[in-house]
């Protein structure tokens, strides 16, 4: 590491900070997937009871009655905005990525470029 130039070590802590948030984002990214299909398990089952069931939902620690219109509005609109949330975290996926390859493209050439002169 002492014989690598400042700008490579440099770029190498740039390429693990890059690799971090890209891990937080497919973190984040699969956790929101998971919370949509809850979601819409949820939808499926409220769709498929009858109209005089009675439904509730949790609002903090309390459970409250609420009619089913109302708890098919509050899941679709959990789930459009779930699906919103994973759409911004793929463009982020994707922006991370190009920047990961991007700057291991760069530290690859660099090293590649300083040995290639030792080996001669």
């Amino acid at each position: 590491m002492q014989n690598i130039s400042p700008k490579v070590q440099n770029q190498l802590a740039m390429l693990q900070q890059v690799q971090q948030q890209l891990q937080t984002v497919v973190q984040q990214k699969a956790q929101y997937e998971m919370a949509v299909r809850e979601a819409k398990r949820a939808e499926e089952e409220v769709k498929d009871s009858a109209d005089e069931t009675p439904m509730f939902m949790s609002i903090g620690t309390v459970m409250v009655q609420k009619s089913k219109e109302h708890v098919t509005k509050n899941l679709t609109e959990k789930v459009e905005t779930l699906e919103l949330r994973i759409k911004s975290l793929e463009k982020q996926e994707t922006m991370l990525q190009g920047k990961f390859e991007q700057l291991q493209t760069q530290i690859k050439a660099a090293i590649e470029g300083k040995s290639a002169p030792n080996a001669a």
